[in-house]
């Protein structure tokens, strides 16, 4: 009994023994698991902590938003108040029923950029509706999953809400996700008919040569490299011309919103600017290596920036991109205004306009060329300066890209092991001693190229794009759509340039042709690069030191280009990209019968203004009802150029310590001076 009572104990002994092996090994295992796929979140979870970087500083906590100087820098443009957005159909416009038959589907695929992207978009919407078409939602190239994105999002969800596309659309253009079972498959084995469509085609080509081949296939696919596949100024012939642009006002402006993730997060950005109370400046540099390639503008940086652009600029002359030599002389290119004006001159113009040292200026854009090196001087003029990086938390940027595989690796790379050779039979014989130590050899080649720029000292050829480059263009899309946002909520949006690495609008011109859609009376700068450019070479050698005969030069120009550059922008901008100047085909004018016998008498500036944008529709009724009188203030205000002299020294320059006791002292003595100086002047324009 003894004996098999010790054996059972041992055998229980054992089982306990080997249950506590396989969980101590199953433990290791969740351990070793958890430590390998939870790394990211880990590293999410802290940087949520972090709050973001921005700490405004102002030079007084009141801000007098009843003064002249507010009126005349932030106030909305009198001339454009009556303009008001209006996009819907007009006329006799055949709404499109879901149940009726098309001619066919077309599938798009959309290459390019932000900008790119959303003209393309509009366009084959319009394209599909002439062609009376199904359209499948357009595939984004540079969203798909092969860029290395999370594969949380389709290629168009990727940025843009597709439920919202399909049903603001869907009394205009048959929609849908995918193709049929069928045509997708013939899709996969290549037998789907394609057409590369040229940039800018006329619809004649799509009537000429796609619908035929759409009729016969029932599908056919276009590819769309350039951004903009359907003419900006449609002929006049053409049958309902005018119902097409404004199907395009309707995709851009209503139909193309952000992701839910996306829209939230500019949200936030834009709560966290308007926090303070004050109003903000949205800026976009414009400066971009494909832009300042293709114009030419390399000499304004200098070392690897310089041989970065002129690599660009001999790929473009190669492809017949540009055409010119491949050296340019970029003083000559900055005076002639070809050239986006520097992070610095825009801070000069804004200094030299009246905007104070604190106001707040967001910098938007999904690449500023040259880096933050190039934005130090406008740090220096302006204290509260941020961009999207400023006013989020990793975390909250992690959120937005989805759950991304992680490829690379947490150590950073060391240079490979140097292989030393003894040759101690050499060593002994090779002379008398001391002898020099033979030269160390040299470092491997992998090794010295490392960084984004090392090909330019080894090849002519740039290197093919990593995963990681295209996972960066990606959120580079995310960015711009941040950044859209802002930009079109802003107070005040200034351009530093407005063309893109082809010669046509860029992303800072669909900014200024929304905002002109969705408010024209918000004040959006378009400074004559050419003009700026002259009055810089007057004060070159006391650039922070301007007299007020200069600052009233600057102050005539800023405020006579919120109407002349829009004017400018109809003739330059809108034949390349409909967006950029959506006037008038989308626009409506709404004004009270006082103001139209006024102008019946004597012309106004303001009708001048609209008989120049050739606005003549007017609004709906349901519009009038809300319609706000303007009050005798505004109606006898005047836009003066007083004397600040904050911006006629040191822009530099700071007021005293005791920013609360004299706030109120220097308010009231700056609006004497504008007085004084609006009877001596009789309150010019």
């Amino acid at each position: 009994m003894k004996g098999q009572g010790k054996m059972v104990l041992n055998s229980r002994l054992k089982w306990v023994g080997l249950v506590g092996l396989v969980l101590s090994a199953f433990s290791l295992f969740i351990h070793f698991l958890l430590a390998r796929f939870t790394e990211d979140g880990v590293i999410e979870y802290q940087s949520s902590i972090t709050v973001f970087s921005w700490r405004p500083i102002f030079e007084s906590a009141n801000f007098p938003r009843t003064s002249p100087m507010y009126r005349r820098l932030w106030g909305p443009i009198r001339h454009l108040e009556s303009l008001h957005p209006d996009a819907n159909p007009r006329g006799n416009y055949a709404v499109t029923d879901p149940s009726s038959q098309t001619n066919g589907f077309i599938f798009v695929r959309i290459r390019g950029g932000f900008h790119e992207i959303r003209n393309s978009i509009c366009d084959v919407v319009a394209v599909s509706r002439l062609l009376n078409a199904t359209l499948v939602i357009p595939e984004i190239q540079s969203t798909t999953s092969s860029k290395g994105i999370s594969s949380d999002f389709k290629s168009f969800a990727y940025l843009y809400n597709e439920d919202q596309f399909m049903a603001a659309l869907a009394k205009d253009v048959n929609i849908v996700k995918t193709l049929p079972k069928n045509l997708k498959w013939a899709r996969r084995k290549k037998e789907i008919p394609s057409f590369k469509v040229p940039y800018s085609a006329s619809p004649y080509y799509y009537l000429n040569q796609v619908l035929s081949v759409l009729k016969k296939h029932s599908v056919v696919e276009l590819v769309v490299p350039e951004g903009g596949c359907l003419q900006a100024i449609l002929p006049p012939e053409l049958e309902h011309n005018e119902e097409l642009q404004r199907l395009r006002c309707r995709v851009a402006f209503h139909a193309l919103q952000f992701r839910q993730e996306v829209q939230e997060l500019a949200t936030k950005v834009l709560f966290r600017l308007r926090a303070p109370g004050r109003p903000f400046i949205a800026y976009d540099p414009g400066m971009t290596r494909d832009a300042l390639a293709h114009h030419g503008c390399a000499e304004l940086f200098q070392d690897v920036h310089t041989e970065l652009i002129q690599h660009k600029r001999s790929w473009m002359i190669k492809r017949g991109i540009v055409e010119g030599k491949l050296r340019v002389n970029s003083a000559k290119q900055r005076l002639s205004g070809s050239c986006p004006l520097m992070p610095e001159e825009v801070g000069i113009l804004l200094r030299a306009h009246g905007y104070s040292w604190d106001t707040i200026i967001y910098v938007s854009g999904g690449e500023v060329f040259g880096g933050q090196r190039t934005l130090i001087p406008l740090h220096a003029m302006f204290e509260n300066v941020v961009d999207r990086t400023s006013l989020t938390t990793p975390w909250e940027l992690n959120r937005l890209y989805g759950h991304e595989a992680n490829i690379i690796t947490s150590s950073p790379r060391t240079p490979p092991p140097i292989e030393k050779e003894m040759k101690h039979e050499a060593w002994k014989t090779s002379g008398p001693r001391p002898r020099p130590l033979p030269p160390p050899p040299a470092r491997p080649k992998s090794y010295n190229i490392e960084g984004w720029w090392g090909w330019v000292a080894e090849s002519d050829n740039e290197p093919e794009s990593t995963v990681m480059e295209l996972r960066t263009n990606a959120h580079k899309l995310l960015w711009e759509a941040i950044d859209y946002v802002i930009g079109l909520e802003a107070d005040v949006f200034i351009s530093g340039f407005d063309r893109d690495g082809n010669g046509r609008p860029n992303f800072a011109s669909l900014v200024m042709g929304h905002r002109l859609y969705q408010s024209a009376a918000l004040k959006t700068y378009r400074p004559d690069r050419k003009e700026v450019s002259k009055l810089l070479e007057e004060i070159h050698d006391h650039l922070y030191h301007a007299n007020h005969t200069w600052l009233k030069s600057v102050r005539k120009h800023m405020r006579k280009r919120l109407l002349d550059g829009l004017i400018e922008a109809s003739t330059k901008s809108k034949p390349l990209s409909f967006l950029s100047h959506p006037v008038p085909e989308c626009s409506c004018l709404r004004y009270d019968s006082n103001e139209t016998s006024f102008h019946a008498s004597s012309p106004s500036p303001q009708s001048q203004v609209q008989a120049a944008l050739r606005v003549v529709h007017r609004c709906p009724a349901w519009m009038d009802s809300d319609l706000i009188l303007r009050s005798k203030d505004k109606d006898n205000e005047e836009d003066l150029d007083e004397d600040d002299s904050t911006s006629s020294g040191l822009f530099f320059r700071r007021s005293g310590e005791n920013h609360e006791s004299g706030g109120g002292d220097s308010n009231n003595k700056e609006e004497a001076q504008l007085d004084d100086l609006e009877e001596l002047e009789g309150g010019e324009r």
